[in-house]
C-alpha cells in the first residue's frame, strides 16, 4: 500500500503444498487509515510504440516496451498520487502481487540511502506485470529497474506462474535480492525483511543485485560471515517488529503447523515451512482474514478470550485497515485459457467474500470499476465498508449470520468455477467473452446477496439501540 507507513499481510504457497496443485500467492492490502477506495479493472493488451511511464508521485521517466500485455489490476480510485495497481494476473497467466511493505535496517541505509525519483510501489506493477511471461521474468526485471533507478521505499514483491513463485525484497536505494519458493513449502511474509540464507551461486533458485556481494564486503554488512542471511544483513529484528510482525508469522504457522511450538514474538521463526497438510484456497482466505481467531490475542474475543490488554497487544492480520485482498490462483488441472483467478475480496476481510474473477477477461463487473471516493453502496468496496461499520459494534450478535453469509457464498464460487470449467471446450471461439460473462454472473449474484445482507443487518440493528423500550399493554 501507498506511502512508507502502510501496511499489508502476504501468504505464498507452493503448488505441491496446495490442495489442488496450484501456485498461489495472496496479499492483504492495507491502507494507511481506513478509508482507500479500491477499483478492479482489466486492461487490454496494446502496442506503444516510444512510450514512457511517468510517476506522478516521483517524477522518474522509464522506457516501456512496444507492446503491453494483457492484464487485471486493483489501483486506487483516487489516482492523484499515483495509480497503485497492487495485484493481478496478465495474459501468460504469470500473477504480480506489490507490495508488501518491510524495512531495511539503519546501518545499511546509511551506504545506499533511499532516492526520491526512482521507482516506488505506486508503479512497480504497471512497469513490470505487462511486460512478463514468467514469475522469474518478474523477479528479473524489477531488479534492473530497481538497480537503475533506485527506490523510496522498502518493499517486498511476490510472482507466480504455474510451476514457480518468486519473492524480491529490496535493500536500501539499490539493492535487492530475489528467491524461488520450494514448490512444497508456504510462507508468511509481514512487513518485515523476511528472506533468509540467500546462495548467490544457485540462480536457479536466488537472483541478487549486481554488485550486492561486494557491497556487504565493502561496508562490511555481515553479523555472520560464514553465511550469507539476507534477514540478518539488511533486515531490522527491533521490539516494534515483535508486537507489529512477528505475530502474525505465528499465527499462520500455528495454522499450518500446529505441531510448532513457537512465541508470536520470537524473531527466529523461519520464512519457509513444509505444512502438516494440503492447503486450501478456504484456508488461505482464513488466514487473510483473521484476527487471531481462537486465541487470547482476538480483539472480538471470540473463544479463548483473553484480557483487554491481551486483545490489544498485536496488530491484526484483519483489520479496519483493510482494503482489498487478492489471492491470486494460477491452476495445473485446466487448460491455460482458464486456469487464473483472482479471488478479491474489498473491504474488511473479517466480513467479506471472496469473489473469483477469471483473469482472461475483457471487463470487469460495474460495482467493481466504478468505485468513488465517497461513500456510495452502489460500488463493492464501499457496501462493504458500510457493512463493516454496521457489524463491529455488534459482532457477536451478527456472527451467526455473518458466517453463515460468507459459507454460502464460498459454496456458489467453488460451484460457479466449476461449472464455467465444464461449460469450456475446444469448440468455443473466444473464451475471453465467456470468462467476462462468467465473472459478471457469478460477482451479480454475490452483490445481490451482500444487499440482502445488508437489508437484515440494518433491519436487525434498529433493535439492537440502548434506547429501545416495548410500551406495556396499558399504554
Amino acid at each position: 500500500m501507498k506511502n512508507t507507513s502502510s501496511d499489508c499481510t502476504e501468504i505464498l504457497v507452493g503448488k505441491a503444498a496446495s490442495m489442488d496443485g496450484s501456485t498461489i500467492v495472496a496479499r492483504n492490502e492495507d491502507g494507511y487509515g481506513p478509508i482507500n477506495p479500491i477499483k478492479f479493472v482489466a486492461h487490454e493488451a496494446k502496442d506503444q510504440k516510444d512510450a514512457h511511464y511517468v510517476s506522478i508521485t516521483t517524477g522518474v521517466s522509464v522506457p516501456l516496451p512496444d507492446h503491453a500485455y494483457r492484464y487485471t489490476a486493483t489501483p486506487q480510485a483516487d489516482q492523484s498520487d499515483g495509480q497503485y495497481e497492487e495485484a493481478g494476473i496478465n495474459e501468460y497467466n504469470v500473477g504480480m502481487s506489490s507490495t508488501e511493505t518491510t524495512a531495511t535496517n539503519a546501518r545499511v541505509l546509511g551506504y545506499d540511502p533511499l532516492v526520491h525519483d526512482g521507482i516506488d510501489e505506486e508503479a512497480m506493477l504497471t512497469l513490470v506485470l505487462p511486460y512478463i511471461k514468467t514469475a522469474k521474468e518478474g523477479a528479473i526485471r524489477l531488479g534492473a529497474l530497481l538497480e537503475k533507478y533506485g527506490t523510496g521505499e522498502c518493499n517486498s514483491i511476490a510472482f507466480n506462474d504455474k510451476n514457480e513463485i518468486w519473492l524480491l525484497e529490496t535493500a536500501g536505494g539499490h539493492h535487492w535480492a530475489a528467491m524461488r519458493l520450494p514448490e512444497d513449502t508456504y510462507a508468511i511474509v509481514p512487513n518485515q525483511t523476511v528472506m533468509q540464507e540467500v546462495n548467490v551461486d544457485d540462480t536457479e533458485n536466488f537472483l541478487v543485485s549486481t554488485d550486492l556481494v561486494e557491497f556487504v564486503e565493502k561496508h562490511h554488512l555481515n553479523p555472520y560471515p560464514d553465511s550469507f542471511n539476507f534477514r540478518a544483513i539488511f533486515g531490522t529484528q527491533s521490539e516494534a517488529d515483535a508486537y507489529y510482525n512477528t505475530p502474525r508469522t505465528w499465527y499462520g504457522q500455528k495454522l499450518f503447523n500446529p505441531e510448532v511450538d513457537q512465541e508470536p514474538t520470537s524473531q527466529d521463526m523461519p520464512l519457509i515451512r513444509k505444512p502438516s497438510k494440503k492447503i486450501s484456497i478456504e484456508d488461505v482466505q482464513y488466514f487473510l482474514s483473521s484476527h487471531y481467531n481462537g486465541t487470547k490475542y482476538d480483539p472480538f474475543g471470540t473463544f479463548a478470550s483473553g484480557t483487554d490488554s491481551e486483545q490489544k497487544q498485536f496488530r491484526s492480520i484483519a483489520m479496519d485497515r483493510n482494503q482489498a485482498s487478492s489471492i491470486l490462483q494460477i491452476r495445473n488441472d485446466v487448460d491455460a485459457n482458464h486456469a487464473a483467478i483472482q479471488w478479491l475480496s474489498l473491504g474488511f476481510f473479517a466480513y467479506s467474500p471472496y469473489v473469483p474473477f477469471y483473469t482472461n477477461i475483457t471487463d470487469t463487473p460495474e460495482d467493481y470499476k466504478n468505485t468513488t471516493n465517497d461513500v456510495d453502496i452502489n460500488n463493492v468496496y464501499w457496501l462493504e465498508k458500510t457493512l463493516s461499520v454496521l457489524i463491529e459494534p455488534h459482532y457477536h450478535e451478527y456472527s451467526d449470520m455473518i458466517h453463515e453469509y460468507l459459507d454460502s457464498c464460498q459454496s456458489y464460487a467453488r460451484q460457479r468455477v466449476e461449472s464455467t470449467d465444464r461449460s469450456i471446450n475446444t469448440s468455443i471461439q473466444n473464451v475471453s467473452e465467456l470468462l467476462t460473462e462468467s465473472n459478471l454472473d457469478t460477482a451479480g449474484e454475490i452483490s445481490k446477496r451482500t444487499h440482502e445482507l445488508f437489508d437484515k443487518i440494518v433491519k436487525q440493528g434498529l433493535l439492537l439501540s440502548k434506547t429501545t423500550w416495548e410500551k406495556g399493554q396499558n399504554l
